[in-house]
């Protein structure tokens, strides 16, 4: 791990943005650990018990709490969705009114298989989601960077090698509020100017799994 400068996550006497991770698996408590350590207020639920996972998560993510997903969902400001994706039609779109929803899934069918909810050739994977949570502010980033990486990629502002993250959604304020995140976390945030841009970063993109610095990253999402 490499040390990383963290600044204040909403500013001098301002509290902590309130982050809830759902999905206990390789992705979440990594984006809770990270998340954390940059400052932020961490809960993570799985889709049941958080007994069931406190102890992972004491582990693997020290300082986030297991929580109800429902009620962790309900009093956060931003909810990253960190699941399987064909388990996002399993999520109560009421618990997500008024939310930023920060979309970290893929949708590969090389993978995971076919899904027919996710292959109109018209819309990106987040598109679909958003178009599910008709209530939420949908945001793609942090998916074209691979769970292994996202700890021991982080980097201070302006080291050389520090690696640039896509932030994409159709609201531009909350592009500026998840760009604030991915910058506090260790990376350098290009903000795409919509959601269907996100395309960007999926599977087959010209940035999913690339390891770029900002000017390269903008040259291959914005040119």
């Amino acid at each position: 791990m490499h040390d990383v400068a963290i600044g204040g996550p909403r500013g001098s006497g301002q509290a902590p943005l309130r982050i809830s991770v759902l999905g206990a698996g390789h992705t979440g408590p990594v984006l809770a650990r990270v998340l954390v350590d940059a400052g932020y207020s961490v809960s993570i639920s799985a889709s049941g018990d958080p007994e069931d996972i406190a102890l992972i998560i004491e582990l693997l993510a020290p300082g986030a709490r297991a929580r109800w997903a429902a009620e962790a969902m309900t009093e956060a400001d931003v909810v990253i969705l960190a699941i399987p994706l064909h388990h996002i039609t399993d999520i109560d779109p009421e618990c997500l009114v008024g939310k930023i929803v920060v979309d970290t899934m893929n949708y590969w069918p090389p993978i995971d298989g076919a899904q027919p909810l996710f292959d109109d050739p018209d819309l990106g994977s987040s598109e679909i989601v958003a178009n599910l949570l008709p209530g939420a502010t949908v945001v793609k980033t942090l998916n074209h960077i691979g769970y292994h990486d996202l700890a021991d990629a982080r980097r201070a502002p302006g080291t050389p090698d520090r690696r640039a993250l896509g932030v994409a959604s159709d609201e531009p304020d909350a592009v500026a509020i998840i760009a604030d995140v991915v910058e506090h976390i260790g990376y350098d945030a290009v903000r795409l100017p919509s959601l269907a841009a996100g395309r960007m970063l999926q599977p087959g993109g010209p940035v999913f799994g690339a390891e770029l610095r900002r000017n390269d990253f903008e040259n291959e999402v914005l040119s």
